[in-house]
């Protein structure tokens, strides 16, 4: 697995619906690009005035993100996505 560094966090996006409430089956250019998506791994954090600063997210957890933020990686057949924890707005619960 990739190990981020820094603030960084390495996320896969869960894949949005594909039909409507009401049934009607989406084409792929109307899809809105999905903004949830895992936490695959988390770096060790940031320094501050010489003090490690550990992310707010961990392993596991499920995260709102900015829509078009991050690099795209393809990693092991994966397709990942390397963001900054400040490009990450909210916590799934």
């Amino acid at each position: 697995m990739l190990k981020p560094l820094q603030d960084r966090i390495v996320i896969k996006m869960i894949e949005g619906e594909e039909t409507t409430k009401s049934g009607i089956i989406l084409a792929s250019s109307a899809k809105e690009k999905p903004q949830i998506a895992e936490v695959l791994e988390v770096g060790p954090g940031i320094r501050k005035d010489g003090e490690l600063i550990p992310p707010e997210v961990k392993k596991g957890d499920k995260v709102v993100v900015s829509k078009y933020s991050g690099t795209e990686v393809k990693y092991e057949g994966q397709e990942l996505i390397i963001v900054r924890e400040s490009d990450i707005l909210a916590v799934v619960e």
